[in-house]
């Protein structure tokens, strides 16, 4: 396997590129520990930071929830909670994270939108106990399940239909409609879906949900996508006497993990200026990625260094039981080495110099290979080798539980 793909002897991040702060945080946790070191550390003000930026480009009509699933580490959630409009969130644990960290010290809790396909009726009775402000619902089973629970809780629920539309002209790299995915209603079929769900009296239908595209750099065409989103579900919502008050956009917004242009937000709060939502009608955005991958980085200390074939190999403890972003996404995401002095041991110290290195981890598999030929200056046995850009889809989006070796330790600055 050929994962992640090769960086045909690009240089290294250096040392510098790293924030001072970070730098000096993870060489002393680094010496602290009897172990050798492999985690994460998260800047809080960053996603604050971005949140602020991102609410302040976006007019008024919209509300930014905040995807959980990109991180959720508690202490980033509770930070974030006062500068988003609330969560969206894709399972009871998330559910229950949002509600516990998502008290805006007096100011009311913030708005709750659950996704995600597979809702089991467990699943659907902890969102309906949690009071969940909008469930976006993924099939006709989905709003029978959801009917069932609203009984027995005594409950009315507000839904939308997430739909997976025929067409929609949007880039980006991961493409979840307008092709056979698992996710949401087949256009052709929300006529239909809408007068069941009629039928079904604890449930209302307030709006749709759209959600096509992921990590999308393109600011005039993700503007485009929205006008397109709001105006499908103009023409749908009055062809069925529906009252519209809710359309979800879902997230999308990208984050250059190749070095390309970043999503330019300040245009796409431009753009949209120019888009007039219905009366009374809430558009959500859904942003992950976007908020939270400059807040993160993936730190793993070199525990082996050796030569197979020509080839140079640097082992990490750690890889994608702890990071598999790389891996998953396939993209040559660049690292820094963070040179440790230490090195208390009577044996020599390897180390390699001026060559191109494939990053591997501990995991009894060619595929725990995190980078792939990348000229360093130097790197040894003890050395720090960081990733940003790991504030998202990291530690939740790794394997921990294949050889159960040690889970990745988890901090952060700005407490």
């Amino acid at each position: 396997m050929d994962l992640p793909p090769s960086a045909a002897g690009r240089p290294s991040l250096v040392a510098t590129d790293l924030p001072g702060v970070v730098r000096d945080h993870l060489l002393s946790r680094s010496a602290d520990g009897a172990e050798p070191f492999g985690g994460y550390l998260y800047d809080l003000a960053v996603p604050i930071r971005r949140a602020t930026e991102l609410r302040a480009a976006l007019p008024g009509w919209a509300s930014v929830c905040y995807a959980v699933k990109a991180n959720s580490y508690p202490p980033l959630v509770r930070a974030l909670a006062p500068h988003v409009d609330g969560f969206e969130v894709a399972s009871g644990a998330e559910a229950t994270l949002a509600r516990a960290q998502g008290d805006r010290d007096g100011g009311g809790r913030g708005l709750m939108v659950a996704a995600g396909p597979a809702k089991t009726e467990r699943l659907l009775h902890r969102l309906v106990e949690l009071d969940v402000d909008l469930v976006n619902v993924e099939s006709a089973l989905e709003l029978h399940r959801l009917q069932a629970v609203a009984e027995r809780l005594d409950r009315r629920v507000d839904v939308a239909l997430r739909v997976n539309p025929r067409a929609v002209a949007v880039t980006g790299a991961l493409t979840m409609g307008g092709a056979a995915t698992q996710f949401g209603i087949p256009e052709e079929e929300v006529p239909d879906v809408l007068r069941l769900a009629a039928t079904l009296p604890r449930l209302r239908v307030v709006g749709f949900h759209v959600h096509v595209v992921g990590n999308n750099l393109d600011a005039a065409a993700h503007a485009a996508y929205v006008g397109w989103c709001l105006d499908w579900s103009r023409r749908t919502a009055a062809a069925h006497g529906l009252e519209l008050r809710v359309v979800d956009v879902g997230g999308g917004l990208g984050v250059p993990f190749g070095g390309e242009d970043p999503f330019d937000v300040k245009e796409f709060g431009d753009r949209l200026a120019d888009l007039t939502p219905p009366p009374d009608c809430r558009v959500v955005f859904e942003p992950g990625r976007y908020l939270v991958t400059d807040a993160g980085w993936y730190a793993a200390e070199v525990v082996d260094v050796k030569r197979t074939y020509g080839t140079w190999f640097v082992v990490l403890r750690g890889g994608i039981n702890h990071f598999q972003l790389p891996t998953s996404w396939e993209i040559a995401h660049r690292f820094a080495v963070l040179p440790v002095d230490r090195w208390p041991h009577p044996y020599p110290r390897p180390a390699v110099r001026g060559h191109p290195v494939t990053v591997v981890g501990e995991l009894c598999t060619t595929e725990d290979t995190l980078a792939r030929d990348v000229t360093v200056t130097e790197v040894r046995v003890g050395d720090l080798v960081v990733f940003p850009m790991a504030g998202s889809y990291g530690w939740e989006f790794a394997m921990p539980s294949f050889l159960s070796h040690p889970p990745a330790i988890r901090t952060h600055l700005n407490p």
